[in-house]
């Protein structure tokens, strides 16, 4: 990294979202204005205070670094370096004070992601990630699950925000694996779901029509914690892509199995 020393970017971004993250903490028990961006998607006023204070410290910091943040900044500087932000992944549970949401920074090079951070505020569980120094929860190393059945694996989902207009909303894959696994669980986080997925919380995770700024960190936690990341067809993941299946390595491909039937 010819900016900066990666340490001292993963010493920035952990202090940037817990910053953030109590930012959030505060403002729930003050009350927001909720918007709509569409039928269930929502955005607070709260998120984008969260993200201006995290561009804001990014500027200060970094000030030739690029920006992509997901209520709209877009900062294109001259830099190699771009910061991935979600200033509040879990939206619509943060607006209906269900505890389940997270700030979540990552740090992209040349399109390689080389550090993660997702900050939980409500439990203090700071995640993060550095390209080839492995995954860590408050300073403890994370390592996938050893589940390497799908009938005894806890998997994770979450559903796209056009599930009323669009066929393609995951209900049907939803299906077969309610019938395949231990059991499913959609919290509304996507940052969080890959995220316990490296702690070996999950077994599994896959969803459609996410963003890069969902995903960025969270993606890198799962690699480094020994997990893998394919498309639907266990193809290469990218960040850019618009579906990701994340797993413990041992039920991937019995994942894909599922993925690829059709009706």
């Amino acid at each position: 990294m010819n900016e900066s020393p990666l340490d001292e970017l993963l010493d920035f971004a952990r202090t940037t979202a817990r910053m953030a993250g109590d930012l959030l903490k505060k403002r729930a028990s003050r009350g927001f204005r909720v918007e709509h961006k569409g039928a269930v998607d929502l955005v607070t006023e709260v998120d984008r205070h969260s993200e201006q204070a995290i561009v804001e410290a990014i500027r200060s910091a970094y000030p030739n670094h690029s920006v992509l943040a997901e209520e709209g900044t877009i900062r294109a500087e001259s830099s190699a370096l771009r910061w991935i932000v979600d200033p509040l992944d879990g939206t619509t549970n943060y607006s209906h004070g269900y505890p389940c949401y997270a700030v979540s920074l990552a740090l992209e090079r040349q399109g390689r992601i080389d550090l993660g951070v997702v900050y939980d505020p409500l439990r203090d569980e700071l995640f993060e990630a550095r390209r080839g120094g492995g995954a860590h929860l408050n300073g403890r190393p994370l390592s996938v699950s050893s589940t390497d059945r799908l009938t005894d694996s806890l998997l994770a989902t979450g559903f796209p925000y056009d599930i009323r207009t669009s066929p393609e909303n995951n209900l049907d894959h939803f299906a077969r694996f309610a019938l395949r696994a231990q059991g499913i669980r959609r919290d509304g986080s996507a940052a969080l779901d890959l995220c316990y997925l490296a702690a070996g919380r999950f077994d599994g995770f896959w969803e459609m029509k996410l963003s890069p700024w969902d995903v960025a960190a969270g993606a890198l936690l799962v690699a480094e914690a020994g997990g893998r990341l394919s498309d639907f067809a266990g193809g290469p993941f990218r960040i850019d892509d618009r579906q990701v299946i994340a797993s413990n390595g041992r039920i991937h491909e019995q994942m894909i199995t599922i993925l690829q039937q059709t009706e």
